[in-house]
């Protein structure tokens, strides 16, 4: 990299993707800073975080000053409370790369504020461009917004895609792990505990990412988002299942070339990436050791004993608001499967359910993707399997 130092804002600075991003700027104090944090509930650590790293700005979204004790940030940090001060601050922010790292559709209007300011942005809330892909896309063609994938497969993919051109492109793979549960029967899954479900093999992830890996949601999400970032059609993308989680992705080009992105699964790698690209430094991430002792393993998944990947291939062909519905009904059931009200087997269900039942617009605008967010989560709590959920009008809908 050059002498320039490169700013950073940190969007969910306390989750797994901010907490490992802020590794990344620690290891490199003269090539990165941190201009801007944002946390939901948990001040202590974005305490810490301010303290050693001194941004310019601290957004607290989940809570308001009176939560805070007035000596625990810096003096001279300026400290705002609440949701709406979050795209504010960006929007005024030096930071020329935001880590979106907020999980979930909460994610979005951060995401939707690093756009339209035309940043630089790292993407790792999958869900912005599950619930809103079009509209996210057409507008960082707008305002000239760059989005690099933070999540280790599109990044792979982002990386692999260098070496060709778009209609060069045959199809592009996505890999799974599988989560803990990929050998498991349909009898044993319906057992699934939330204990067994938060035990992944690989990753070390939040609870709501974890028990997506073992439904394989998360992956029907990745297909999802993998439409909308390199702009391929449903049947241009692939998946398969690695264990060992080594090879990231791949692209197969028309040759019959395919390119693959291999490392250590290692969150930090992807984020130093996004926040570097187009260069490449060296970084705080162990390197592969090609001379140990391994194999690459590859087999087809099981659609059958994980529905929830077929939906994400239904919803990526769809488009429209389907997307929105699907993200927002899985959010809720994983709450209830992880508030033991819903059991493992049920979530890709309710999901099911929930998609068929909605008003399908292909072409919605924001607003209305956010007010069929508030309605499939509403649906979603009041789900019981013998009950099938109301169906959706706009009309008669009032917020």
């Amino acid at each position: 990299m050059s002498d320039h130092i490169k700013r950073i804002a940190v969007l969910g600075a306390t989750g797994s993707i901010g907490t490992s991003c802020l590794d990344v700027v620690r290891a490199h104090p003269d090539e990165m800073a941190v201009d801007l944090l944002s946390a939901h509930t948990q001040w202590q650590l974005v305490a810490e975080q301010t303290a050693e790293f001194l941004p310019r700005t601290v957004v607290l979204t989940g809570i308001d000053r009176n939560s805070v004790p007035g000596n625990a940030f810096p003096s001279q940090v300026n400290v705002e409370f609440g949701e709406d001060c979050l795209a504010n601050a960006i929007t005024h922010s030096d930071a020329e790369v935001v880590i979106t790292g907020i999980v979930g559709a909460a994610g979005l209007r951060g995401t939707w504020a690093a756009i339209e300011a035309g940043k630089s942005i790292g993407l790792a809330n999958k869900e912005t461009l599950v619930v809103a892909g079009k509209l996210v896309t057409d507008k960082a063609s707008e305002t000239g917004a760059t989005l690099i994938p933070v999540d280790s497969e599109h990044s792979a993919i982002f990386q692999s895609l260098q070496s060709g051109r778009t209609e060069e492109v045959s199809r592009i793979i996505l890999t799974a792990s599988g989560g803990p549960f990929r050998t498991w029967s349909q009898e044993q899954l319906s057992q699934v505990t939330c204990a067994d479900a938060l035990s992944h093999p690989t990753w070390e992830m939040g609870r709501k990412i974890t028990v997506d890996s073992a439904t394989m949601m998360n992956k029907a999400l990745e297909v999802i988002e993998a439409r909308w970032l390199f702009g391929l059609p449903s049947e241009q993308i692939d998946v398969v299942v690695h264990p060992q989680s080594v090879v990231h992705s791949m692209v197969e080009f028309v040759d019959g070339s395919v390119i693959a992105q291999l490392s250590p699964p290692d969150m930090k790698l992807p984020i130093q990436y996004a926040i570097t690209w187009p260069a490449r430094v060296a970084g705080a991430s162990p390197k592969l050791d090609l001379l140990e002792t391994f194999s690459l393993d590859f087999q087809p998944p099981d659609l059958e004993r994980f529905p929830a990947l077929s939906l994400g291939f239904e919803v990526a062909e769809r488009g429209g608001t389907s997307g929105a519905v699907l993200n927002a009904a899985n959010e809720v059931a994983v709450e209830r499967f992880l508030s033991e009200t819903l059991t493992f087997t049920d979530i890709p269900r309710l999901c099911r359910e929930i998609l068929n039942a909605h008003d399908f617009d292909s072409q919605p605008e924001l607003d209305e993707l956010l007010e069929l967010d508030h309605w499939a989560r509403q649906e979603a709590l009041n789900w019981i399997p013998s009950s099938p959920p109301h169906s959706h009008s706009l009309a008669s809908r009032h917020c």
